[in-house]
């Protein structure tokens, strides 16, 4: 990998792969619709000299392909909100393709668990049966389908899968990003599903090491790789770390069904993670061991350490707005 191209690059799992690509000294171009959050994730970089900046729309190959250069490897990090996902997943990730074939690159795909459906062994493996049996995992595996799909024949993908993620980057997108985004603001925050079972959450810069250097090796295409988090760890643990660090203790509500169907009534999103709340209630825990073979070592960040280390960022973002 000479040259990478970041589609969705102000995203929460886009700007945490431009940040690691940038600190492994690689060319790279963010692409992003909006200029002014480009420019913002620049300068939070530090303006590096290998960053370029190109504002487009992601639906539209052409403005992928006209931005691209010489890049090699193009990360698909960009994401639809969930209640238009049905829609336009699959519309997003064919203007991708269709770029990176127009170009020769090669897509790295960020994609999440959602295909894998309920767990049906402890640690999910990547041999793990695609058998959802929700709308949006059935959505998710039709995604798959077309990125390995015949037609991209002069594209190498390769999917990479993370659970729930979190860190300072995360954004609206992860379940977990937007409670710690309020307990760092010292505001009352929600927490989706039961704070009592242990689940697994990704800490985004640990996930982008080990998904750019996955990335760096020519053999782990055409193939999906799961990115396993430190372990697991239940939501009543999550916000003690997290009010230790902030050195706040607002009201942390947990939300489960009857609460997100009737916060549903006046934000549409919310209604849509009813059918997700599985993943909340019998979690699927992925196992690390084809990534470890592959790249020598796994990358996880204890939870005390990277829940803390996430309140830092976003206190320290919220004093420069």
């Amino acid at each position: 990998m000479k040259r990478a191209m970041v589609v969705g690059a102000t995203g929460g799992t886009g700007a945490a792969v431009t940040e690691e690509l940038i600190r492994q000294g690689i060319e790279t171009i963010a692409f992003g619709r909006s200029g002014q959050k480009l420019k913002l994730l620049a300068k939070n970089l530090g303006n590096p000299a290998q960053l370029t900046l190109a504002v487009g729309d992601a639906f539209r190959p052409e403005d992928i392909a006209g931005a691209s250069g010489n890049a090699d490897v193009l990360f698909h990090c960009a994401n639809v909100p969930y209640h238009e996902m049905a829609t336009r997943l699959l519309p997003l990730g064919e203007a991708v393709m269709a770029a990176a074939q127009k170009k020769g690159m090669k897509v790295v795909a960020v994609d999440g668990i959602y295909p894998y459906g309920k767990r049906q062994m402890d640690l999910v493996t990547e041999e793990h049966p695609l058998e959802p049996h929700t709308k949006k995992g059935k959505t998710r595996l039709a995604f798959t389908q077309m990125l390995f799909s015949k037609q991209w024949s002069e594209v190498d993908t390769m999917i990479v899968r993370l659970p729930d993620y979190y860190g300072p980057s995360a954004n609206e997108a992860s379940y977990l990003g937007s409670t710690l985004e309020a307990i760092a603001a010292g505001k009352p925050a929600i927490f989706i599903g039961n704070m009592h079972v242990p689940r697994e959450y990704v800490y985004l810069p640990d996930a982008a090491q080990m998904i750019v250097k996955l990335a760096k090796v020519d053999h782990c295409f055409s193939q999906s790789w799961n990115i396993p988090g430190a372990g697991t760890i239940s939501g009543n643990r999550i916000v003690e770390i997290a009010r230790k660090a902030s050195g706040q203790r607002k009201p942390v509500i947990s939300l489960g069904r009857a609460g997100l169907a009737l916060l549903g009534l006046f934000v549409p999103v919310m209604k849509e993670v009813v059918e997700m709340l599985y993943l909340t209630e019998e979690p699927l825990i992925l196992s690390g061991e084809k990534v470890k073979a592959h790249i020598g070592s796994l990358v996880q960040t204890p939870f005390e350490e990277g829940i803390a280390a996430t309140i830092r960022a976003l206190q320290e973002k919220a004093t420069r707005i």
